[in-house]
């Protein structure tokens, strides 16, 4: 089994920056996916960005330039780095890892942009 935790969301202003992290504790392989998706009210979940091995990301439109995936597979976490944000990236952030056909979620992270 595997259980996902995220950390670090809050409120900011427009134009400021956030990051929150995500550590995959259990059964976690050597190749995996993981990413973050986003939840804003009274739309679908998206995806943000996901991240395999430490170098081949992939990004939203809306986010790219602005926010960086990273992680740091000794500790089986990942990073989201936020920057410039804006009040439309209010939403619900949730951790995604991907092994073996298998997906997993965070149980969710709130992050407010006021403007």
């Amino acid at each position: 089994q595997v259980q996902l935790v995220e950390s670090g969301g809050g409120l900011v202003q427009a134009g400021g920056s956030l990051r929150v992290s995500c550590a995959a504790s259990g059964n976690i392989f050597s190749t995996n996916l993981m990413g973050w998706y986003r939840q804003a009210p009274g739309k679908q979940r998206e995806l943000v960005a996901t991240i395999i091995s430490s170098s081949i990301t992939n990004y939203a439109d809306s986010v790219k330039g602005r926010f960086t995936i990273s992680r740091d597979n000794a500790k089986n976490t990942v990073y989201l780095q936020m920057n410039s944000l804006k009040p439309e990236d209010t939403a619900v952030y949730y951790c995604n890892l991907w092994q073996r056909q298998t997906s997993y979620w965070g149980q969710g992270i709130q992050v407010t942009v006021s403007s």
